[in-house]
């Protein structure tokens, strides 16, 4: 058998800067280093995160929507004015792109929540858990409409088409951010449209991920308990919830949510020494339904810091890479040399084991 042009790809590729004293650049970078892992993808999704890119509404949430049609924009626009102020709504800039066909209507709104609004059952309210319970609500209840990113002074960017494509349609070059992740997506068991793409976020997280989450039905059913809803018909959408109800709503070190979704085989618990075994068994006990699954590498950030994982087996490849103040996370070593050719140092990272970058106290 002529083996020549067979091409069996490992899925996806993903892709991560960040400066830890909070240096932004434009989105350029990212996007050069995500496209020279073209083949990973098939055109059928591509997206960014963004950080920093809305300074003057920095205390704002920046809500970013799809829209099927003009219905979806009324109901929504409706339902934002009940339950927010909102100090400015408009379109998301976008250029024409040949590739890029049929896109919804993309609109953003920078949201704050009436303080009045923070009471239920007349006991006071979290903000955040406020604004999460809209976006549920949203996404799960008004048709034709999406949310795409509902952080503050960040932005998912995502659609139909390959990643550098879809870079140069939402104008990526003009924006300026301390952080980036982007997605080039080869999907395998679900559908390519645009709420699917990745990242999937929620609050200011952001997951872009490579690989399959088989334990999906269980990681869903768990996360449901805790009120969030998977609505968007891709499986990363756990990761994004996991994330979020471990670390902001448990109060999970990240380098415990790490060994939460990533966890130790119970061959290696048995082997520990006992006050991590008994860490390790309790997390497994009590977490055991939030565990992924299959073969995954992630790259998870939020406003303060970017985690890259891989599943405990190392199924998904990942490197990471420093020069200087700032640290680079890819599917592929070429994609960061392509971006920083004189790198003080590159790893590749280890199954079930994070590389975690924070931004610098102040910055």
């Amino acid at each position: 058998m002529d083996r020549t042009f067979e091409r069996i790809p490992s899925g996806c590729a993903i892709s991560g800067i960040m400066s830890v004293t909070g240096k932004r650049i434009s989105g350029e970078k990212i996007i050069a280093s995500i496209s020279l892992m073209h083949d990973r993808s098939n055109g059928l999704g591509g997206g960014f995160a963004a950080y920093g890119i809305y300074p003057e509404f920095a205390d704002h949430y920046a809500f970013h929507l799809m829209y099927q049609s003009e219905r979806g924009r009324t109901l929504t626009e409706e339902f934002l004015n009940k339950h927010f102020i909102i100090e400015r709504g408009e379109p998301i800039p976008t250029r024409p792109v040949a590739t890029i066909t049929d896109p919804p209507l993309l609109w953003r709104y920078f949201l704050k929540v009436p303080e009045e609004r923070l009471y239920k059952n007349h006991e006071p309210m979290d903000e955040r858990d406020y604004v999460v319970e809209k976006v549920m609500y949203i996404n799960d209840n008004i048709p034709d409409s999406y949310v795409a990113s509902s952080g503050k002074n960040m932005g998912a960017f995502k659609g139909v088409g390959y990643p550098e494509d879809i870079g140069r349609f939402f104008r990526l070059e003009e924006y300026e951010g301390y952080l980036w992740t982007a997605h080039g997506r080869f999907p395998t068991n679900t559908p390519g449209w645009w709420g699917g793409a990745h990242p999937f976020t929620l609050l200011d997280w952001s997951v872009v991920h490579n690989g399959e989450i088989s334990s999906y039905g269980i990681n869903k059913r768990y996360l449901e308990m805790f009120g969030y809803k998977c609505t968007l018909m891709t499986d990363t959408e756990v990761v994004a919830y996991a994330v979020d109800l471990l670390h902001r709503r448990h109060d999970l070190p990240l380098e415990i949510v790490a060994k939460v979704l990533a966890a130790p085989f119970w061959k290696d618990i048995e082997k520990m020494e006992e006050e991590d075994r008994k860490l390790y068994t309790a997390l497994r006990q009590v977490y055991g339904s939030a565990l992924l699954n299959g073969p995954f590498s992630i790259i998870v950030a939020n406003s303060k810091v970017m985690m890259g994982l891989n599943d405990r087996i190392k199924l998904r490849p990942m490197v990471w890479g420093r020069r200087g103040d700032f640290y680079y996370m890819a599917s592929e070593e070429s994609a960061i040399y392509e971006i920083e050719p004189a790198l003080d140092e590159v790893h590749v990272s280890k199954g079930g084991e994070p590389v975690i970058v924070r931004l610098k106290e102040g910055e």
